[in-house]
């Protein structure tokens, strides 16, 4: 009943190689902590790239370079790995944003399109500079909610803005998920305000096990990225995470806690709307 989990957190490399590059250092530190299931962050690979419509037609293969990375990765550690999310396209003018999940054979179990899309604008200071976010230009959303049973737990699928839908969480919990991954792309000022309340409070109100994997890079003068990628249990605790830099967050998950924690307080058969 006990596993042990990593958020990588990863800073942006300016392309798709180095970015790559970075991710693979830092799966072998998860592995060397003997990381059974990883968590990638949102768009790891081709963050900083325009064209999400070529980057998607590229990856629409399985033979795709990220795709192929994420399955040399999983094999070469045997762990389970939630690969952040890839643009992949298929018959519609845009991509999606697609997280993959791969077993520790290298092998393409699952994926999930991302479902909200990050239309916002962001107040980047106290000044009232705004930054524009249109994630809808250059991608199409998902609809279906995924789950993935594994030998390690049931996982549930989300990605970053998803986190403040609470009725994806409570879908997915219904549909039994045990840990639900979070590849994210954080802005620094959501990140600041609201990014491990909400990882906590899908935590307690589901009552099982949120693993959140941010991008960082808070000093970007116009695309700041907030990190503190974190590991939270069906209590809220915050049992590993990182702040401003790189790195990987590793934890112990008990997933005996998830039906302890429900026997004593059966929030879900309270839940009366």
């Amino acid at each position: 009943m006990k596993i042990v989990a990593a958020a990588v957190q990863l800073k942006p490399q300016g392309c798709v190689e180095a970015n790559l590059r970075h991710a693979e250092a830092l799966l072998l530190e998860t592995a060397e902590a003997g990381a059974q299931l990883v968590v990638l962050p949102e768009n790891f690979a081709h963050y900083g790239q325009t064209d999400f419509l070529a980057a998607g037609r590229s990856e629409s293969d399985p033979e795709g370079p990220v795709r192929q990375f994420l399955a040399q990765q999983a094999k070469l550690h045997g762990f389970w790995l939630v690969g952040g999310t890839i643009p992949v396209a298929e018959s519609k003018p845009r991509s999606f944003a697609r997280s993959y999940v791969v077993n520790p054979q290298g092998e393409t179990v699952a994926h999930y399109d991302k479902i909200h899309l990050f239309d916002v604008d962001v107040t980047a200071n106290s000044g009232g500079n705004k930054s524009a976010y249109r994630e809808s230009d250059d991608f199409s959303a998902g609809h279906k909610v995924i789950t993935v049973p594994t030998d390690l737990a049931v996982l549930g699928l989300t990605v970053c803005y998803d986190l403040r839908f609470a009725e994806l969480y409570q879908k997915l919990t219904q549909a039994g998920a045990q840990i639900i991954t979070v590849p994210s792309a954080f802005t620094a000022v959501t990140g600041k305000a609201h990014w491990q309340v909400l990882l906590r409070a899908r935590a307690i109100e589901n009552q099982l096990f949120v693993i959140g994997a941010n991008m960082v890079d808070r000093e970007h003068k116009k695309r700041g990225l907030w990190g503190g990628s974190a590991i939270v249990d069906p209590w809220g605790n915050v049992l590993a995470s990182l702040d401003d830099k790189p790195g990987v967050a590793v934890a112990e998950i008990d997933l005996a806690l998830i039906e302890e924690h429900r026997a004593k307080m059966p929030v879900a058969q309270h839940r009366t709307l």
